[in-house]
């Protein structure tokens, strides 16, 4: 099992890399363990992290953290993954059109 510094220091070593942990733009353990214990569908979760987002503010963090960057994340189904809504939220906000790609 990886360390919580693994992957940051491999990115740096290997890819020179920067990695910026954004636990803003995360939705809480109590949301993604509900949805990931059947006890709120996907739609439900959707709301719960989209809410969650707007009462954090994201919409403030500085834009240049997220251009030329990778969002990880390591759900199974992308189209079940937090970065798309962080995404989705931010290009709402900001009026952008950032992309999501799927690495799978």
């Amino acid at each position: 099992m990886c360390q919580k510094n693994d992957l940051k220091y491999f990115l740096k070593e290997l890819c020179n890399v920067n990695y910026i942990h954004l636990p803003d733009l995360a939705p809480t353990k109590e949301i993604l363990n509900l949805y990931k214990k059947g006890n709120i569908s996907w739609v439900a979760y959707e709301d719960n992290f989209l809410n969650l987002m707007a009462k954090r503010n994201i919409e403030r963090i500085d834009k240049s953290l997220i251009e030329d960057s990778c969002l990880l994340c390591s759900e199974h189904k992308p189209h079940y993954c937090h970065r798309r809504l962080v995404i989705e939220y931010l290009n709402n906000h900001w009026n952008t059109d950032f992309e999501v790609k799927h690495l799978i």
